[in-house]
């Protein structure tokens, strides 16, 4: 199983980079454009990130202007993070990106084994 994370991470890191995005923003990308606004916690909460590891995250988000942190409206100690207008130009590229490093991953599977794959990891992924 490592190795096949390792394979697949890689195909996508190398699809990521010359848009200078990394794997893990990637992920608070995708998660910020299914729901713009969250904090920090919220964020490392949905992706199982740690507070430090997601911290440094968003720092280096923001200084690539691919994140705007901005006080919420009711509690001005709270921050919530939205992608920038950068960001969201970059979200059909970046989609598609992942799509083909993931066919590719996938390319030598039948469509059942496929379908299966999918079932075994989500069912992994629940437990």
């Amino acid at each position: 199983m490592a190795k096949a994370y390792q394979r697949g991470h890689g195909l996508v890191q190398k699809r990521l980079q010359p848009y200078g995005v990394t794997n893990n923003q990637y992920l608070v990308l995708e998660d910020l454009w299914r729901q713009e606004g969250q904090t920090a916690v919220e964020l490392g909460h949905r992706l199982t990130i740690d507070k430090a590891t997601l911290s440094g995250i968003l720092d280096r988000m923001v200084e690539s202007d691919l994140l705007v942190k901005k006080h919420d409206q009711q509690d001005k100690r709270m921050l919530r993070v939205y992608p920038t207008e950068k960001a969201n130009n970059l979200k059909k590229t970046l989609t598609e990106e992942r799509h083909r490093a993931n066919e590719e991953l996938l390319s030598g599977f039948t469509q059942e084994e496929k379908i299966s794959l999918r079932r075994f990891l989500l069912i992994m992924a629940n437990h």
